[in-house]
């Protein structure tokens, strides 16, 4: 493994619970990248016990959202997992700030070998959650993995769903795709390091109000860290070039195990988690050219919407504490 330098001192956007031990570890994928993580217990924790393993949002790092998660995870009982991504944060890879359909589905599974190999956690109990575009990655994780025994998509986008057919699939043409693979191919060409997609900053006046709510969340103490992609200059221009070509929901109507969708009413990514929960249960596509058979296992597969909420309010409850850490909790203690 390569040797990775993590930083030991406490540098989340959120406090550490006085309800859980935290160390910092790392694990190897099967593609040889060593990726850096914060391992969470329960200061009361004993025997064997499920765990979790947490990723997300696309661009943040374990500092942020996901590392919220599996602190409160771990407040009830969980061992709990947030790992910063390939080539982002403290994990390893070059060049930077890359991504990849599969290399990122490979990120969680290798997160549930690191896992099941803990003495403390039961390997037949283990499940997963993916924040924001890890909530696709998630879907797509757990329909290639049948470890994963229950699945949480938070906030969730399907990347591979947006990179190729744009917001709202107002991009969904021929034309719109040859027009982005050309520019590609000129930018590999031209600059194949150059960055992009960091929130913008300052904040012109007229934006959609979902940029406002990332840059209140980004760009502020609230949520800005100094390796977040997405608080600082974003990804690669091409790095998330394969993501565009591929799609990640085909099979998840084949996932047996157990899954909860939970969105924001007010998301502007809602209907990312709608779309992928009546494809899952009913194998009706939106924004993908198939129609697939209904899921197998449709009886544990959930759909939570949470009324008042937006996207990033699911990143750290925002100022109504929107998010159902218990509600979590009841699901994975159901389903693990």
């Amino acid at each position: 493994m390569t040797k990775l330098e993590l930083t030991q001192e406490w540098d989340k956007v959120f406090p550490l619970s006085e309800k859980v031990n935290h160390r910092k570890v790392t694990f190897e994928t099967q593609y040889g990248l060593t990726l850096a993580a914060d391992l969470y217990t329960s200061k009361d924790a004993k025997g064997k016990l499920a765990a979790i393993a947490v990723s997300g949002p696309f661009g943040a790092v374990k500092e942020q959202s996901s590392g919220l998660y599996a602190m409160r995870m771990a407040e009830r009982g969980f061992v709990a997992l947030a790992f910063d991504p390939s080539y982002t944060g403290e994990s390893s890879g070059e060049p930077r700030r890359t991504a990849s359909p599969d290399i990122n589905t490979e990120d969680f599974m290798a997160a549930v070998d690191y896992l099941s190999k803990l003495e403390n956690v039961d390997p037949e109990r283990i499940g997963i959650i993916g924040i924001c575009g890890w909530g696709g990655i998630a879907l797509n994780a757990a329909a290639a993995d049948t470890r994963i025994k229950a699945t949480v998509a938070s906030t969730m986008y399907d990347m591979t769903r947006i990179s190729g057919n744009g917001y709202y699939d107002s991009e969904d043409k021929e034309e719109s795709r040859h027009a982005a693979r050309e520019a590609m191919g000129k930018q590999r060409l031209a600059d194949p390091m150059a960055m992009a997609g960091g929130v913008i900053d300052p904040l012109p006046e007229e934006v959609p109000q979902f940029v406002k709510d990332y840059h209140a969340y980004y760009k502020t103490p609230r949520g800005y860290h100094k390796r977040s992609g997405n608080s600082n200059d974003g990804w690669r221009t091409i790095g998330t070039q394969a993501y565009a070509n591929a799609r990640f929901l085909y099979y998840i109507n084949e996932i047996r195990s157990a899954v909860l969708v939970m969105h924001g009413a007010e998301a502007h990514s809602r209907y990312f988690g709608e779309a992928a929960y009546h494809y899952m249960v009913e194998g009706k596509a939106e924004g993908y050219n198939f129609v697939g058979k209904p899921n197998p296992n449709p009886e544990n597969k959930q759909l939570l919407i949470i009324p008042g909420a937006t996207h990033c309010d699911l990143y750290d409850g925002g100022s109504n504490n929107y998010i159902p850490w218990d509600t979590l909790a009841a699901f994975f203690n159901k389903n693990l």
